[in-house]
């Protein structure tokens, strides 16, 4: 009888001191202790996890984009903007050079845009005027340029004067000019205003001209007009840059945004009908244009100097 017992108790599992049943050999049984374990899936459901996935993806996604994003938009298109400045660091060469000039020194080197100077009216009547001129010749190229104060317009890949030829003759009327002249000094007093200069002392100066850009590819070295560059270095008579734009992004063309290219990131303006950018000519405010990609964008650049030498007249019914 005893050593039936004895057999039959080391033929059953026995109980460890955790509680934890044990075979003959000493070993654990596994399939008791995995029974023990606490089942994780039905503690933590199903929805929490995919949550969880769903929020660590977006974080991935913020995190990497923020590092690649090298472009900040300064002026957007659907804002209307009372006024909007931001304040850079004059170049060396752009004060050395306006220090020849009293009463034109910036009181700071900056980027200045506004919707509240030029009405919508003014604009459509600007890009009127703009789209008769262009009418009378075509470019090889995706850029046209008219000029109201010499007559030169993008015909083919040369420029021609309307004047000249008697084009304009039946083009243009008093009232153009007109409109031309009250945009130009409403431009001036902003400019003189905003950088607090003397009025009477910033002068019209060449180029200032209408452009008229497409999609269509580039024939000649005037078409490219995306690469980045410096005004005051292409044009040495520039102090104060401004562009004033007659229709609206991503409604009547796409790409065309203007944008300054500065050390961390390139701040973008949008094109909006009426929409005045102005700025210091200098190394200060380095920019491009994107590609236009469709339609066709237009604006006027109306440029000034502080060198009266360099001053251009009023366009004027008498140059027909």
């Amino acid at each position: 009888m005893l050593d039936v017992r004895k057999r039959g108790q080391s033929s059953e599992n026995k109980e460890s001191k955790d509680g934890d049943k044990v075979n003959e050999n000493n070993v654990v049984d596994k399939e008791v202790v995995d029974s023990k374990k606490p089942d994780i899936n039905r503690k933590l459901p199903l929805r929490v996890i995919s949550r969880i996935v769903v929020i660590f993806s977006l974080l991935i996604v913020v995190y990497f984009s923020s590092k690649d994003d090298k472009v900040k938009t300064f002026a957007k298109q659907s804002e209307l903007l009372p006024g909007k400045g931001l304040v850079v660091e004059c170049s060396q060469a752009y004060k050395d050079d306006l220090d020849k000039y009293e009463g034109c020194f910036p009181k700071e080197c900056k980027r200045f845009v506004t919707d509240k100077v030029i009405s919508v009216r003014e604009a459509e009547e600007l890009l009127a005027i703009a789209k008769k001129g262009f009418q009378l010749g075509k470019p090889a190229g995706g850029v046209s340029i008219l000029d109201l104060h010499s007559g030169a317009l993008s015909v083919g890949q040369r420029f021609v004067n309307i004047y000249k030829t008697g084009d304009a003759k039946n083009t243009f009327n008093q009232n153009d000019f007109n409109t031309y002249r009250v945009v130009k000094d409403k431009i001036k007093y902003a400019v003189a205003h905003h950088f607090g200069v003397n009025p009477n002392k910033i002068y019209l100066t060449y180029p200032t001209f209408f452009s008229e850009i497409t999609s269509k590819a580039a024939i000649t070295i005037h078409d490219e007009y995306w690469h980045p560059h410096v005004d005051k270095e292409s044009y040495k008579s520039f102090h104060y840059t401004t562009l004033l734009y007659l229709n609206d992004y991503n409604t009547d063309f796409k790409g065309g945004r203007f944008v300054f290219i500065d050390e961390k990131f390139n701040r973008t303006v949008e094109p909006r009908k009426a929409r005045l950018s102005m700025f210091t000519s200098g190394r200060e405010n380095f920019h491009y244009v994107e590609k236009v990609s469709s339609g066709i964008r237009y604006a006027v650049t109306v440029s000034f100097t502080c060198d009266n030498q360099h001053a251009i007249e009023d366009p004027s019914i008498k140059n027909l």
